[in-house]
Parts: C-alpha cells; structure tokens; sequence
C-alpha cells in the first residue's frame, strides 16, 4: 500500500543518527588502516578528509532546505543540471554506495565480534544483516531511537580511548618524529574521506523530520562538527600510542590503543566497536531504501520501490533488497577495497551535488538557508582532486 512517511523526527535524534552512521562508517574500522599508510600524520589525513567534505555539507545545508524530500540528491541533480537522467544515475550511485558503505562495515564491526565469540564471521554476517534489516523495516522513529542510544554507548568508547591514549607514555615512533611522507598521507586520505561519510545521508530522511528546512541544515553542520572532534582526538591518541605499523596490522587498532596505554584488557572496547558497526550498517540501509523511494517514484521501472507500508511507514521492498546486497557484499570482499569503492561513488556524487547548487544559485538565489557562491565551487574542486587522486591508486 502506498503511504506517506510520517514526520517524526527533530534535531536531537536527526543529529545523532549523522553522528552514528559516520562514527559507526570510520574509526573504528579504519583506524589502522590509516596509520599504515599515513603513519604519525594519521590525524593530518583526517583533517585533509574534513576539509574536503566540509563545502559539501554546507552546500547539502543549501540545498535540503531549497528541496526537503527523501533521495534529495536524485532532485539537486536533477534540478541543477535539468536532466532527469543524471538524477536517476546519481540516485543509483548513491543506493550503491550506501550498500557498499554498510558492508564495508559490518565486516569490519564483524572482525571485532569473532575476537569475543568463537564463532565463523560468515554465519554472524549473515545473522547481523538479516536482524538490522528486519530493525530498519519495522519504523524509522524505532530505528533511529536505536541508533540514537548506540551512538552514545561509541562515543564513550571514543572519549575512553582518546584519554588512555593521550594519558600514556607517547612511543618511540612519537618521541622521534618524522618528516610526512606526502604520498602515504594524501593517499590514506581517501580512507579517512569514507570515516565522514554520513552527513549526506541526513537529507534522505527529509519526508520524515519536523521543520525539515531548519532542522536538516542544523543536524549535517552538528553532526560533521561533532564526529570532526572526535575523529581528531582518537586519531592522534592512536598514533601517539602505538606504532603506526602496529596499528596498520591490527584488525582491532583501537582495541590495541587499550591495551597498550593501560595494560588492560580491551574486550569491552571490542564490544563497542562491534555495536558501533551495528549503528552504521542500520543508518546506511534505512537511507538507501529512501534514496530507492525517490527512484521509485521517477522510475516507471523501479515504481515498486515507491510503496510505502501502511502499518510500518517505512518502504519495506527498498528495505530488504538493501540489505540484502549489504550481507552479500560484506561476505564478498575486503574492508579496505569496500571503504575506497565507497569514497569514489561518493566524491562523484559530491561533484554533481555541488555543481548543480552553482547551477540553482544562478538561476533562483534564494532560499531558506544560503551558503556563499565560494562554498560549492570549492566543493567542486576538492571533489574533483580528491576523485582524481583516488582514481590514480586504482580503486
């Protein structure tokens, strides 16, 4: 049955579930992967990420506010570049990348589990997607007072290993230093781009939150602030810690932080990032089924991703088909090779949205919440660099 999705959403919950997906999308997954490549300037690649993201949210705060509906990238597009084409591919992308994204993390989060519970990752791949998508499909109110409450429980782990780090003696690695080898560094950039992935997903969740055209530019702009901060400190207690070669072979790298700054066990922090990665995967799945709504709705192909269900207010068929491409994505492949497929559809997707906001500003200059001229076309360029550069390591 087709229905409208219903408005249930303020600026508290819409912020937390921003902050979730991105802590729950980044740090504790690729930590290490990061220092492997970056080594001590680990935090400068994080920082590099941020600015590069950072015109694209302001621009995605423009343009939510212009147009508050769910898939609002399929209309930026579309309205920008007035081609209803290139809407619909960005729409795909999107869908794909949210797929990828939540696969990416739930083998990650699933490499933290099987530390704590001698079990095979595929059959708790499988458990946990099967369980999250079920989660997603039963409200978007339930499913996000979930991930609200996961995202406190991660972000006491973060504040937890940011002090045992930063309150430990630094490593041999810290104390010596050393000049940044500039080609580890802007090439983990692209990882560290993928731990910030999440504020675009706010805008899809437009049809269901309360005063969308102030709420939703507030919520991208708390959400990046917040989970910028917390990147910056976990990173640099990281590297400061622990080797950065130790920590590019960790499959656990905050978990070794513990344990190595206080000599104690890190089970407890295994089980964070395990709940972390539940939080992501759950963002990622209740937004891409939003982004297949839109499809649906411009597709006569793709219309019965259109049907929302009465009773649950939430499109259910968008729902499973994500999740299950997520459980078959996450048993496929690797995390590193997931995170950087992710960070390229993402930064092509950065491109068009903000090329096309340049394109609305010139024809229609007002609207609910404005950004300068300066911020998309810098959104372009850093896009763009950031693109190239990815595609030159051969994601």
């Amino acid at each position: 049955m087709t229905e409208a999705l219903k408005r249930r959403i303020g600026l508290g919950l819409l912020t937390a579930y921003g902050v979730g997906v991105m802590v729950g999308a980044g740090i504790y997954v690729l930590v290490g992967v990061v220092a492997g490549q970056a080594g001590i300037w680990s935090p400068f690649a994080f920082l590099l990420a941020g600015v590069v993201a950072l015109p694209s949210a302001l621009s995605y705060a423009e343009l939510t506010s212009r147009m508050p509906e769910a898939g609002g990238e399929i209309a930026f597009v579309e309205k920008g570049f007035q081609k209803r084409w290139l809407g619909l591919v960005v729409g795909l992308a999107i869908v794909a990348g949210g797929m990828i994204s939540a696969a990416a993390v739930l083998r990650g989060g699933v490499g933290y589990f099987v530390t704590l519970v001698p079990v095979s990752d595929w059959i708790v791949i499988i458990l946990a997607g099967v369980v999250l998508t079920l989660i997603a499909g039963i409200g978007v109110l339930e499913s996000l007072s979930i991930a609200a409450a996961i995202t406190v429980i991660e972000v006491l782990g973060l504040v937890a290993v940011s002090w045992a780090g930063l309150s430990a003696e630094p490593s041999a690695e810290w104390s010596v230093g050393s000049a940044p080898h500039w080609g580890g560094v802007l090439g983990a950039v692209a990882l560290c781009f993928f731990a910030f992935i999440g504020f675009e997903d706010l805008e899809n969740m437009a049809e269901e939150v309360r005063d969308p055209t102030r709420t939703l530019p507030r919520a991208i702009l708390l959400a990046l602030a917040i989970t910028a901060v917390l990147y910056a400190l976990v990173s640099f207690a990281a590297v400061r810690t622990v080797s950065p070669v130790l920590l590019g072979q960790s499959e656990q790298p905050l978990a070794l932080v513990w344990e190595i700054a206080t000599g104690r066990n890190a089970g407890f922090l295994s089980a964070i990032a395990v709940v972390a990665a539940i939080n992501g995967v759950l963002a990622q799945i209740v937004m891409a089924s939003r982004v297949l709504l839109g499809l649906g709705r411009r597709s006569a192909l793709m219309r019965p991703f259109a049907i929302v269900s009465g009773r649950t207010g939430t499109p259910l068929l968008g729902t499973v088909a994500v999740g299950a491409v997520v459980i078959v994505g996450a048993l496929a492949l690797p995390v590193a090779a997931l995170a950087e497929a992710t960070a390229a559809v993402l930064l092509a997707v950065f491109f068009l949205v903000n090329a096309a906001l340049i394109l609305l500003k010139s024809r229609e200059p007002e609207a609910p919440f404005l950004v300068p001229i300066w911020v998309p076309v810098s959104g372009v360029i850093l896009a763009l660099g950031a693109l190239i550069l990815t595609s030159g390591k051969g994601v």
